[in-house]
C-alpha cells in the first residue's frame, strides 16, 4: 500500500508570505519570462487554473528545475485545509493546527518578549499561504468524461480508475482521515491518466468529533455535494463518515460507467427522495458484477471500505491489466 499515498496531493512545499508590502525581496513581486509574479525567487506564477470560494490555483514554473507545478493561493486556514491531514493522523496528535512537510507546525502568531531575556524576533502574521503542489495535467475526471465519446468510460477503464480511488480512500481511512466530499470534480488525472485525490477542505478525522464531545464515533457536520452525499446526511442525522465516503464512491463509480448521476432529477427535493430511498437504475451496458458492486455501495449500510478495495480489484481482474501495477 506504500504507493497509494501518491494518489493524494504529493510532495508539497509551503510558502508563508507576510502581508503585502512587508516583503522587501524584489523577487517576490517581480516578473520574468512572461510570468506575472515570482514567489521567493523560485516559483513563477502563470495563468489561473481555477478559483474557489477562498483560494485560487495557478499554473507555475519552478525556476530551479524548469518543472511545471500548481500553486494554490489562499488564506492560511482555507489553503491548508485543502491538504490531507495525514501528518496529523500519523503523528498521534490531532489538533486544529495543520502541519507542513516534515511534520513542522504552522508558525505561531507574534509572541511577547521572553522574561529576562532578549526580545523574540517578531513573526509576521500570515496574510496568505501558497501551497506548491503537483500539477495534474489531465484535468478532472468530470472534464475527462465530458470529452469522451458517449460521455462515459468503458468498464475496464472505469474499473482501473476506481481501484485507485478505492485504494486512496482506504488508505485515508486507515489514518483515521475521512474526506466527506468525494466527487468527480475532486478527482484529477496526471499525464498518464492515473488518479490524484484532491481537496480535503471538508475532511475530518476520528478525534475531531471526540474533541467536540462526541463519544459514539459519529460525525455531526452535514456537508458534501448534494448529488453525492449519503441519505443520513440529507436527513440531518449523526453519521459514520467512513460509510458516507463509501456511498460517495458508489456515486463516482456509477458516473464513470454511466456518464450521468444515479439520482439525477431537475427537482432538488425529488433527487433527495431518490437518494434517501436509494432508488437508481444502472445503464444496460453495465455488467452484472459491476451492478452488484454499485448496489453494495449505494446502500444504507454499504460495504466496508476494506472489502471495497478487494472487490474492486477482483471485479473484472482479467480485463484490468496494468491497474494492478498502480495499487
Amino acid at each position: 500500500m506504500e504507493g497509494v499515498a501518491t494518489y493524494f496531493l504529493s510532495n508539497f512545499t509551503r510558502l508563508e508570505m507576510p502581508p503585502a508590502g512587508d516583503d522587501k525581496s524584489p523577487a517576490a513581486n517581480g516578473a520574468g519570462d512572461g510570468y506575472s509574479k515570482v514567489l521567493q525567487g523560485r516559483y513563477e506564477l502563470g495563468r489561473v487554473l481555477g478559483r474557489g470560494a477562498s483560494s485560487k490555483v495557478y499554473c507555475a514554473r519552478d525556476a530551479r528545475t524548469g518543472a511545471h507545478v500548481a500553486v494554490r493561493q489562499g488564506h492560511p486556514k482555507a489553503a491548508a485545509a485543502a491538504l490531507p491531514p495525514m501528518s496529523l493522523a500519523r503523528g498521534g496528535r490531532r489538533g486544529a493546527e495543520v502541519r507542513g512537510a516534515g511534520g513542522r507546525r504552522a508558525p505561531p502568531r507574534a509572541r511577547p518578549p521572553a522574561r529576562g531575556g532578549a526580545p523574540r524576533r517578531p513573526h509576521h502574521p500570515l496574510h496568505r499561504l501558497y501551497l506548491v503542489l503537483e500539477l495534474a495535467r489531465g484535468g478532472s475526471v468530470l472534464s475527462a468524461l465530458d470529452g469522451r465519446g458517449g460521455g462515459h468510460y468503458d468498464e475496464p477503464a472505469a474499473r482501473r480508475l476506481f481501484v485507485q480511488l478505492a485504494s486512496a480512500v482506504a488508505h485515508a481511512h486507515s489514518l483515521d482521515v475521512f474526506h466527506r466530499d468525494v466527487k468527480s470534480e475532486n478527482l484529477l488525472l496526471d499525464e498518464r491518466g492515473d488518479l490524484r485525490f484532491t481537496d480535503f477542505g471538508l475532511s475530518t478525522f476520528t478525534d475531531a468529533d471526540q474533541q467536540l464531545g462526541a463519544t459514539d464515533g459519529l460525525a455531526a457536520t452535514h456537508c458534501g455535494s448534494s448529488a453525492y452525499v449519503a441519505p443520513e446526511i440529507l436527513l440531518k442525522r449523526r453519521y459514520d463518515a467512513g460509510k458516507a465516503d463509501v456511498w460517495s464512491c458508489g456515486v463516482v463509480l456509477f458516473v464513470l460507467t454511466a456518464g450521468y448521476l444515479p439520482f439525477n432529477d431537475g427537482n432538488l427535493m425529488a433527487m433527495y427522495r431518490k437518494i434517501c430511498a436509494a432508488k437508481f437504475r444502472c445503464p444496460k451496458w453495465c455488467s452484472p458484477e459491476l451492478r452488484s458492486l454499485i448496489g453494495r455501495m449505494l446502500d444504507r449500510n454499504p460495504i466496508p471500505v476494506s472489502r471495497l478495495v478487494k472487490s474492486s480489484i477482483t471485479l473484472g481482474s482479467n480485463k484490468m491489466g496494468a491497474c494492478h501495477h498502480s495499487v
